[in-house]
């Protein structure tokens, strides 16, 4: 097999060569094209070197060169580790040093970040190719790596995530069809980016591999973009992540997604408010999904045929999950623990990292998700967020989520984070983050009676000392939360606080 030549030969045997697959700006690229530019392009790749089994760093924004690229490394048999863009300097060559590439594909003024390795625009790679006959497909198997991406590092360093030449196929036999039923009619819009998996099934898979299009973006479009999007190009099929939808609900009117058929919310749980008023909104389902990057894409969704709103449904055919205690004992009905996961497009492993990859993907070949479920009698899964979010406070383990539900629920309210910090004393306690909306009350106001309105209604260990007023909350591109990250904060404002004390002097001789 080939990936890209066997793509570009179905294609043709569906009839898709004319209908329209990338729309970026005003450019309209055709299934055809993409195919055909792609095959030129993977000449291009090949004079600079690249073969089977190298690894080309891709770190385009979305667009019809990214999709041309990814193609060309896959006819090559070579490797694209596809790559945020808008990263640091810093996140960018641990990157380079962890994945080696033997060439990089990246907007000219990233090249520097990357010494010593040639690199290429994507426009750049586009104009040479016109001028190239299209290189042979190299044969691969499907357990061959097609592809690394790497996690959104919510808890510390990102990990490179392998996956498969034959993973593609599934995501769409396996996702796309089941939960949203896409075809050659439907208009997709990812918000989140084809770098992350999420994005990548979207926005990159479930359209070539459905003779549909794509709408893409360089940047994160917000939600008037998006809604300006969505009315121009007629968009049918509209996928984000909780924060995407929150805006959306600020800044958008119905009027605008009326040609909408189809939502999806993934990357994080969304919470029933707001699914219930985006919902409203959009006149349309709205399918809440779990997957992840070790996973490939989804594995865990409601489909367009059965929704469960609150929950994320099921496990999708193909894939077993079970749902864990501390012990490891399975969880009845009713009962929250951690979700494991078995199928067909879990990772080959992570880049360079054995033991990481045993921890998370035993023997057994259950991946250990890190998701907290709740099983409910029916089979469906409410999802609880993640065990590396889990608070103690005076030795009792808990989810912060039912407190953060409560806060989001105030009107005032826009976003709210909980986490907790030992104070002086050693003693854990909770704070609360929240981002108010527009026309809230005076700082001091909100924050007494946010802390007023939870006593009562959770049990007193649940309550935050405090509420902090902040403009926004540290998340990743794909909109998760970095909890660590408000841990971190609250360390420095505490050293600040409760500076140590100076050594004493001893006297002299």
């Amino acid at each position: 097999m080939n990936f890209a030549h066997d793509l570009s030969r179905l294609c043709e045997e569906r009839g898709w060569r004319d209908l329209p697959a990338c729309l970026e700006g005003d450019a309209v690229w055709s299934h055809g094209q993409v195919h055909a530019t792609a095959a030129r392009c993977a000449a291009v790749l090949a004079g600079h070197g690249v073969g089977p089994g190298d690894r080309v760093l891709l770190a385009l924004p979305d667009g019809a060169a990214w999709v041309v690229s990814f193609l060309a490394c896959a006819r090559l048999g070579a490797v694209a580790v596809t790559v945020n863009p808008e990263l640091s300097g810093h996140e960018h060559r641990y990157m380079a040093s962890d994945c080696a590439p033997a060439l990089v594909l990246a907007q000219e003024h990233l090249h520097e970040r990357f010494p010593g390795v040639p690199a290429l625009t994507g426009a750049a790679l586009l104009a040479r190719g016109a001028a190239h006959a299209p290189a042979p497909p190299v044969p691969t198997d499907p357990d061959s790596p097609l592809y690394v991406q790497y996690t959104s590092g919510t808890t510390g360093q990102p990990k490179g995530v392998v996956h498969r030449c034959a993973n593609p196929a599934l995501y769409l036999e396996l996702v796309g069809r089941p939960v949203v039923d896409v075809g050659p009619r439907d208009v997709t819009l990812s918000v989140s980016k084809m770098f992350f998996a999420y994005g990548f099934g979207n926005a990159f898979v479930f359209p070539l591999l459905s003779g549909s299009a794509a709408v893409y973006t360089a940047g994160r479009p917000g939600a008037a973009e998006v809604a300006e999007l969505v009315s121009r190009h007629g968009v049918t099929l509209l996928y984000g992540v909780p924060s995407f939808y929150a805006g959306l609900v600020r800044e958008a009117s119905s009027a605008d997604l009326a040609g909408l058929r189809l939502a999806v919310s993934a990357g994080e749980r969304l919470a029933p408010d707001l699914g219930e008023r985006v919902r409203g909104l959009l006149g349309a389902p709205l399918l809440e999904q779990l997957g992840s990057t070790e996973a490939g894409h989804g594995f865990c969704s409601n489909t367009v045929a059965r929704d469960v709103p609150d929950t994320v449904g099921r496990a999708l055919p193909g894939f077993r999950v079970r749902v864990l205690d501390r012990d490891g004992a399975p969880v009845a009905p009713g009962g929250t623990g951690e979700l494991h996961v078995t199928g067909p497009t879990l990772m080959k492993g992570y880049l360079n990292l054995p033991e990481e990859t045993r921890r998370t993907l035993p023997e057994d070949g259950w991946l250990r998700t890190g998701d907290l479920v709740t099983v409910l009698p029916s089979g469906d899964l409410v999802h609880r967020g993640r065990t590396d979010d889990l608070e103690m406070v005076g030795g009792i383990t808990f989810s912060p989520v039912e407190v953060e539900d409560l806060l989001r629920a105030d009107p005032r309210v826009r976003e709210a984070a909980v986490t907790s910090l030992p104070d002086e004393r050693g003693a854990t306690r909770l704070h609360a983050f929240v981002v108010p909306a527009s026309g809230a009350d005076s700082a001091e106001t909100l924050e007494s009676e946010l802390i007023g309105g939870l006593r009562g209604r959770v049990a007193p260990y649940k309550v935050p000392r405090s509420v902090r007023l902040v403009p926004d909350l540290p998340r990743t591109p794909t909109g998760k939360l970095r909890r660590f990250q408000l841990r971190a904060s609250l360390g420095a404002d505490s050293r600040r606080e409760h500076p140590p004390a100076p050594p004493r002097s001893t006297p002299g001789p």
